[in-house]
């Protein structure tokens, strides 16, 4: 991480042109089964875009270390205040909100955290 020449108050960062981050769990048979990926915009605003594990694979710990995994990253490069967000379908509700997730209470599945 790099701080950026920019004008206004406060520290700012750079990432790579396209701050995208990856994350994906190999399995016994040498194939996928699992990953994770965050969108951000270089700076404060993440999102967790995807996140998805096989079916025979879940409730195997593998979203867990893969969300912790991606949350580390964004920890190690971002300003501390970070906002992530994602759209959290119900099966996966439990996992972020271990995570530290909270509802945005639009009634809608939105959920965020600040690092």
């Amino acid at each position: 991480m790099t701080s950026a020449s920019r004008t206004g108050p406060g520290p700012h960062y750079c990432w790579p042109s396209e701050p995208r981050i990856f994350r994906h769990v190999i399995g016994p048979s040498g194939d996928p089964v699992g990953m994770g990926r965050i969108v951000g915009d270089g700076g404060w605003y993440f999102v967790i875009a995807d996140m998805a594990v096989l079916p025979e694979h879940q409730r195997c710990g593998i979203g867990g270390a893969i969300l912790d995994s991606l949350l580390e990253d964004i920890r190690t490069r971002a300003p501390e205040g970070a906002y992530v967000s994602l759209t959290a379908d119900p099966p996966g509700r439990r996992l972020y909100e271990s995570r530290g997730f909270k509802d945005l209470g639009t009634g809608q599945d939105g959920m965020c955290r600040f690092l």
